[in-house]
Order: C-alpha cells, then sequence, then structure tokens
C-alpha cells in the first residue's frame, strides 16, 4: 500500500514539474533582431525587425521599450503601436509559438527596442 502510495506521488510530482517547466515562459524568450533591406524611404535606409517569440506559448500584451523610436515610414499600428516610450506589438493579441512578428520603418540608424513585458498564456 505505502509502495503504491509514494508512486502515485512521485508521478504526480514528475507531472507537475513537467507541467511548470514547460509554462515557465517569461519576456526573455522574447528576442528582437534587426536588419537593413537594402531600401530608402525618404533618402533613410528602411530596417525590417524580427520579433521572435520563443516560448513554446502564446504571449499576449508584449510590450518594448521604444522610446524616442522615429521613423520617416508609415508602420502599421496593429503591429505596433507607441504609447509614450513604450510600444505595443500586435495590438495586444498573442504572438503565436516560435514565430516571427516582422515590421519596417526607415531612419538613418536601427533603433535598441528592448522587449519590456508580456503576459504567457499557457494551457
Amino acid at each position: 500500500m505505502a509502495t503504491t502510495v509514494a508512486h502515485f506521488f512521485f508521478a504526480a510530482l514528475f507531472l507537475a514539474l513537467i507541467g511548470q517547466g514547460y509554462c515557465q515562459c517569461s519576456i526573455a524568450d522574447v528576442t528582437i533582431s534587426q536588419k537593413q533591406t537594402g531600401k530608402r524611404v525618404e533618402n533613410k535606409p528602411q530596417w525590417q525587425v524580427k520579433i521572435n517569440n520563443g516560448c513554446p506559448c502564446t504571449q499576449s500584451d508584449l510590450k518594448l521599450s521604444c522610446d524616442g523610436f522615429q521613423t520617416v515610414e508609415n508602420v502599421d499600428p496593429s503591429v505596433i503601436s507607441k504609447s509614450g516610450g513604450e510600444c505595443l506589438i500586435n495590438g495586444g493579441q498573442p504572438v503565436a509559438p516560435q514565430s516571427d512578428l516582422s515590421f519596417n520603418y526607415a531612419w538613418d540608424t536601427s533603433f535598441p527596442f528592448k522587449p519590456l513585458s508580456s503576459q504567457p498564456n499557457c494551457s
């Protein structure tokens, strides 16, 4: 009887640890890369930004630091919208796991976007 209870306990503990490990997503799972596209907009180089959600879960309400961000190119506000020093990505909607979300902007130099916060959505 005690052996069965012990096996059950360890199986439950193992499953709980696996479940927690699977959903240990954080803002650190969001990476940002940029490169020049080779195009120019109003005589400024165009930059392509790729935001990757490396988490196995979706992440919603993703915000980047963007205080001082400028562009001469129109950027789709459903992809990135600026409010103060923060930029909301994808309108706050979930960014799929292991996927890239990208947008372009044009300015003299690349802007150092940094992930600020997100809400992991693990089931």
